[in-house]
C-alpha cells in the first residue's frame, strides 16, 4: 500500500489532507516521494519559520540527540538554560521569564490560568473570529466557526466581543475581567488585522480596569509580521504572550512569556508539563532564535511581504491584501478553495484558506527569497487568469 493508504487505514480521520506525501524539505520547498518539489507558501501551518531543515537547526538537534534526548523539569539542564537566556534576550521590554510547554494551545492555557491566578478574577474576554487552540481551556476562548460549538459548553466565564471594536470592548470589560485576549492577526479568521490604534486602545482599557492583556502570538510572533513581536508595531507590551509554531523550526515547543511583575506572582505548582522544555526541543529553539537574529529574518519578512503585496495587487481577480509581513491574506473575487487546488496542481505551490471563503492565506518561511516571491506571483497570476 502507498503511504497515503497506510496513513488513512491507521490514523483516526481528523484532518482534511491534501494528496501530497512530504518526505524531505529544504529551504522554502518540500519534496514528495517522486522527488517533485513544492514551493511552500504554507510553511506547515506557519511552523517552518527558518525554512525546512535549516543547517544550523539540524546540527543543533543532531548534537543534542547524541547527548540527552530528554529529562523532565525536575532537574536543571544546560541547553534549557541557554535556550531560556536566548529567548529572554528577544522578549519585549519588561519581560525576562518564560514557561516552556509543548504547543500553542498549551501556551494559551497557561496564559489564561496565569491571568486568573494572579488577578483573582475569572472573566476572560476574547474576540469574535479568533482561534486559540483545541484543548478545552483555549477552545473556550475560540468563538470561530464550529470549533467551540461542537464541544459546548466550554469553560465558564468566557465572553466574546467583535474584533477591532473598542466601544464593544469598553462595554464588556469590568472590574471582574481577569484578561483580554486576542490574536493581533486573526489568521484562521480571514487574516483580519489589528491596527496600531486598536492595539493601543485595548492596552489602555486593560490598564484602566486592571485587567491583563494577553497576545496570542502563536503565528504572528518571532518576526513573522516584520517585527519580533506584534506589539512592536504600536509600541505596546502586553502582560502575557503565548507563542509556539516556529519557535523551534518544527520541533514541538511552546512558551508563555510574562512581564516580570506577573512572573513574580506565579507560585510553585501553578503550572506544569512533563515534556515542556525538554533538551531536544530547547536545542532546536536556541538555534532557531540565533538564526532569526543572525539572518535578520524579521527584516526579511517585512521586505518580502511588501514585495508579495505589491505583486499580487496588480493581478486581476485580487481585490485586496490583509495582514503584515509574511502572514498575508489575499482577498479574491472568487472562492479561494479552487485557487489553492490549482496552485498546487498546476504550479506545485502550497497555500491555504481561511474561514473567509474568498481569502487565500500564505505563511511562507521567513528565509523567502526574491526569486521565490516572483515565482509565487507568476503562479497566482496564471491561476487567476484562466
Amino acid at each position: 500500500m502507498s503511504s497515503v493508504e497506510v496513513e488513512k487505514q491507521y490514523s483516526i480521520p481528523s484532518y482534511a489532507q491534501i494528496p501530497v506525501v512530504a518526505v524531505r524539505g529544504e529551504g522554502c520547498r518540500v519534496f514528495d516521494e517522486k522527488g517533485l518539489g513544492y514551493l511552500d507558501y504554507w510553511g506547515g501551518h506557519a511552523v517552518a519559520l527558518t525554512g525546512h531543515c535549516h543547517p544550523r537547526v539540524v546540527a543543533a538537534v543532531r548534537e543534542q540527540a547524541g547527548k540527552l534526548l530528554f529529562y523532565s523539569n525536575v532537574v536543571f539542564n544546560d541547553v534549557r538554560a541557554r535556550a531560556l537566556a536566548r529567548l529572554s534576550s528577544v522578549m519585549p521590554k519588561g519581560m525576562s521569564r518564560a514557561f516552556l510547554c509543548n504547543s500553542g494551545s498549551e501556551a494559551n492555557e497557561a496564559a489564561i490560568k496565569t491571568a486568573r491566578r494572579t488577578t483573582g478574577r475569572r472573566e476572560v474576554i476574547s474576540m469574535m473570529g479568533g482561534f486559540h487552540g483545541r484543548t478545552m481551556g483555549s477552545l473556550s476562548a475560540t468563538p470561530l466557526g464550529h470549533y467551540l460549538a461542537d464541544y459546548a459548553p466550554g469553560v465558564p466565564d468566557h465572553t466574546f466581543v467583535p474584533f477591532g471594536d473598542l466601544a464593544a470592548l469598553r462595554a464588556a470589560v469590568s472590574a471582574k475581567t481577569a484578561a483580554v485576549m486576542f490574536e493581533p492577526i486573526q489568521s484562521m479568521g480571514g487574516v483580519a488585522t489589528a491596527t496600531d490604534e486598536y492595539v493601543r486602545g485595548v492596552r489602555a482599557l486593560c490598564d484602566e480596569f486592571g485587567a491583563l492583556l494577553i497576545f496570542d502570538e502563536i503565528q504572528t510572533g518571532l518576526g513573522r509580521t516584520g517585527v519580533m513581536w506584534y506589539g512592536d508595531h504600536a509600541g505596546v507590551v502586553p502582560d502575557l504572550i503565548a507563542t509556539a509554531k516556529g519557535l523551534a523550526s518544527g520541533v514541538p515547543i511552546g512558551a508563555m512569556l510574562a512581564k516580570d511583575e506577573i512572573a513574580a506572582k506565579v507560585k510553585e505548582g501553578d503550572q506544569g508539563t512533563t515534556f515542556g522544555g525538554g533538551p531536544l526541543a530547547c536545542a532546536a529553539m536556541e538555534a532557531t532564535l540565533a538564526v532569526i537574529r543572525d539572518e535578520r529574518l524579521a527584516e526579511n519578512a517585512a521586505r518580502r511581504g511588501r514585495q508579495i503585496a505589491e505583486g499580487v495587487r496588480a493581478i486581476p481577480g485580487v481585490t485586496g491584501v490583509r495582514g503584515r509581513g509574511l502572514l498575508l491574506g489575499i482577498v479574491l473575487d472568487r472562492d479561494a478553495k479552487g485557487v489553492v487546488k490549482a496552485l498546487r496542481e498546476r504550479h506545485r505551490v502550497l497555500a491555504g484558506g481561511t474561514s473567509d471563503p474568498n481569502v487565500l492565506r500564505i505563511l511562507p518561511p521567513l528565509v523567502l527569497g526574491e526569486a521565490e516571491v516572483a515565482e509565487f506571483v507568476a503562479a497566482l497570476a496564471d491561476v487567476l487568469g484562466r
